[in-house]
């Protein structure tokens, strides 16, 4: 079977991004933001998802870090939407419950193609290194809208501003690759519509 993957190029006044997104791959990345933090989470999303990821982002950050991260997540998504196709076989659901030392998060997704974000995790701390925790939701919130994925994070327990953030990276990624899983028992789309778009 072909590899699912997409490339996806996106450049405006504010960004210039260049990404190959591979589904099925083994956890190789190559990641460029200009924000250290945000390198160092999506790595642990490729790692942990096996996902393969080659990202070039070039941002305004002289600005802030809000379009490079909320950018990056556009065309995240879009590359998640086209690598997958018309999702035949695929379970479609996917959830992990992920702890890191004093966190715990969940991460529940549906790839129904209706775009949904419910978004529960709280920081004590304004940044974590170069990277506002604000951008956190608007990331994720980017993603659903341009992979049109109905997402559900939230924080059981946590403290340590770093441990929670990559705890909901990590299980975003350990849901996203059940969720693009296939399973030999499903013929056509796992939905009664006989589409899921």
């Amino acid at each position: 079977m072909d590899k699912r993957s997409a490339k996806i190029s996106r450049k405006t006044k504010e960004t210039d991004i260049d990404l190959e997104f591979t589904v099925d791959g083994s956890g190789l990345s190559q990641i460029e933001t200009g924000i250290g933090f945000f390198n160092h989470m999506l790595d642990s999303f490729t790692k942990h998802g096996f996902f393969d990821m080659n990202l070039s982002v070039k941002g305004d950050l002289y600005v802030d870090s809000h379009h490079t991260i909320e950018d990056t997540g556009i065309v995240l998504g879009q590359a998640i939407k086209k690598a997958l196709g018309d999702k035949a076989g695929i379970k479609r659901y996917g959830s992990f419950l992920l702890p890191m030392d004093d966190a715990l998060v969940l991460c529940a997704i549906d790839l129904s193609g209706r775009p949904y974000l419910s978004y529960d995790l709280s920081f004590s701390v304004d940044r974590i290194g170069y990277m506002d925790t604000e951008m956190i939701k608007e990331f994720f919130y980017a993603i659903t809208y341009s992979a049109g994925m109905n997402l559900h994070i939230k924080m059981i327990s946590g403290s340590n501003n770093h441990h929670i953030v990559e705890a909901a990276f990590k299980a975003f990624a350990k849901a996203l690759d059940e969720a693009c899983s296939f399973d030999t028992r499903i013929q056509g789309v796992l939905s009664t519509k006989g589409s899921i778009d």
